[in-house]
């Protein structure tokens, strides 16, 4: 276990350690001299933490047994009781308590010295043991949050390169079919959907305005392509505006009711888009007219947006998509109603 947290950690958690090793030491003192007893027991467990500290420590590094550097921790507190014990007989020689050192004596009272860096080395265990599990969780956190970025990436640049080829392709029937004003028009609102999404700064969330302004610079391209053909009704109440929403959320869904539900159609078809409140969620409703057959197969746009709402959202989200009773199809998406922040 590899432990990278300060030291001011261990040693203000062994503070009340220290407070119990002067308490200990003090029953066989009985004269006046108690408060320098009690500095010096306290300096000196306090000094002994240092080298306790970096000695775990260097122990962790090097990853040995659990027995092997319980042993080595036992003696090594053993052998800083015993030099304490040695202090406080010089404070007593310095003092005039004694003339000399009583060597028999040193073992005397070591229960209360040693137990409390025993103490000690078991609370900077227990604390590195938890940091390291905090940090260990830390990167599990940013790898798992840098994998769902990395798949929103790889989500959303699917989406782009899904239009284009559409577009394109619509663009040259146009050609063949020698409608050259319609080809150009659509050219220049292709040209505006993709200046506008080229410029967007890689985020995968914006407020609701900024959808619906690429999604009516996407409609311009439709529109130019079908002409009368396409029947649009598009609500969103103003306090929704700053809403925030994944990035280019609409477009696919929208994309799809065109192409699948209301292109092959030989009458003019009817799309609607609604974004509104309900509590504190947002609900997105897109609705178009279209056959069920052609339906069956709507491409990756539906797909893609739900992948994309369960990275962002996870559980807190909601796809329905189905065939309502008046024969029309219907995405609705049930999402956290939050506000964008503003910039800093």
């Amino acid at each position: 276990m590899k432990v990278e947290t300060p030291l001011l950690v261990p040693v203000l958690a062994a503070l009340p350690f220290c407070a119990c090793t002067v308490i200990l030491g003090l029953p066989s003192y009985g004269h006046g001299y108690i408060p320098a007893f009690r500095i010096l027991f306290f300096v000196a467990c306090l000094a002994w933490l240092i080298p306790l500290t970096l000695l775990q420590r260097a122990m962790w590094r090097r990853e040995w047994p659990w027995m092997r550097m319980a042993l080595v921790m036992l003696a090594s507190s053993y052998a800083m009781s015993v030099l304490n014990a040695v202090l406080g007989q010089r404070l007593e020689i310095s003092l005039g308590l004694e003339t000399a050192y009583h060597w028999d004596r040193l073992l005397r009272g070591l229960d209360g010295c040693w137990l409390a860096l025993i103490a000690f080395c078991a609370v900077h265990a227990v604390a590195g043991y938890y940091l390291s599990l905090q940090q260990l969780r830390l990167h599990l956190a940013q790898a798992q949050s840098a994998a769902r970025d990395a798949e929103l990436r790889a989500l959303r640049l699917q989406v782009n390169p899904h239009f284009l080829f559409n577009s394109l392709n619509a663009i040259s029937a146009l050609v063949s079919a020698q409608s050259n004003r319609e080809a150009n028009r659509m050219l220049g609102c292709l040209s505006d959907f993709l200046r506008a999404t080229l410029a967007h700064d890689g985020s995968h969330e914006h407020s609701l305005a900024d959808e619906l302004a690429l999604l009516d610079a996407y409609l311009a391209t439709e529109k130019a392509r079908l002409g009368g053909r396409l029947r649009l009704t598009m609500k969103a109440g103003p306090d929704l505006l700053d809403s925030v929403v994944p990035y280019l959320v609409l477009q696919p869904l929208v994309e799809n009711a065109i192409r699948h539900g209301i292109a092959p159609l030989s009458a003019p078809g009817r799309l609607d888009i609604l974004v509104e409140r309900a509590g504190e969620r947002l609900l997105i409703d897109v609705r178009n007219d279209g056959q069920q057959r052609a339906h069956e197969a709507s491409g990756i746009g539906l797909a893609n947006v739900r992948e994309r709402l369960r990275h962002l959202y996870g559980k807190d989200q909601h796809v329905d998509a189905g065939w309502r009773m008046d024969n029309r199809f219907q995405v609705r998406i049930s999402m956290p109603l939050r506000a964008m922040e503003p910039a800093a």
